[in-house]
């Protein structure tokens, strides 16, 4: 009886050794091949083996090519080129990303023409486009991207059209170009001059001061 049990123990985990191994080994190839490349690879979580990959802190030249080792990999949730030499041709890749939530590319070479590739990151909720050459047309394809939260336009080539439009476009999303805007609803439609003395006494030049005191004297 108990040898019987022991064997039924052993070919359950047998079996279920089989059908785990293949996506192991696949996660495990995918994380060395990104360490090969130059960057890193983290699970999520204890209990989520999606990945969470970084680049920003790589001590080799990260480039377009560089992207290919993850390219259609549907375990990889964030993705940080933070700073690479990566371009409108590495974005090519990061379209394949179909699980992709999180996306840093700031201070990256990537412009309009290749947010076109990301137009298809159905879950992308987070996006950060700070100090590249993005312009109001590069906003376009990110208009019908309903799963974004957070878009970041810092020192970019943005607009204020162009982040209202954006806006507009996509209710629900926070974005941000750097610069607050402040609504005032009582003296919007009048000028701030109106309202803030520039010049004050204490400001102007000694000389005006005692021109001013002259003047008092006579």
């Amino acid at each position: 009886m108990r040898l019987t049990l022991k064997l039924t123990a052993c070919l359950s985990l047998l079996l279920l050794t089989s059908l785990l191994s293949p996506v192991d080994a696949a996660d495990q190839k995918l994380v060395q091949a990104i360490e090969k490349a130059g960057g890193q690879a983290m699970q999520v979580a204890q209990d989520d083996p999606n990945l969470t990959v970084a680049f920003h802190l790589s001590d080799q030249k990260i480039t377009d090519d560089t992207l290919a080792v993850i390219k259609g990999s549907p375990e990889i949730v964030e993705l940080n080129l933070r700073g690479t030499e990566v371009t409108d041709a590495g974005m090519a890749h990061v379209g394949t990303l179909k699980n992709l939530k999180k996306l840093h590319l700031e201070k990256t070479k990537v412009t309009d023409a290749g947010l076109k590739h990301l137009a298809g990151l159905d879950h992308l909720e987070y996006l950060n486009l700070y100090g590249t050459a993005i312009t109001d047309a590069g906003l376009e394809p990110l208009k019908s991207m309903k799963s974004l939260k957070k878009v970041f336009l810092w020192q970019t080539k943005v607009t204020d059209a162009g982040q209202e439009a954006l806006e507009n476009a996509l209710a629900d999303t926070y974005v941000n170009r750097g610069i607050d805007k402040v609504d005032y609803p009582l003296i919007a439609d009048k000028p701030l001059a109106a309202f803030v003395t520039i010049e004050k006494e204490e400001e102007k030049p000694a000389e005006e001061k005692k021109e001013k005191k002259k003047e008092e004297k006579k």
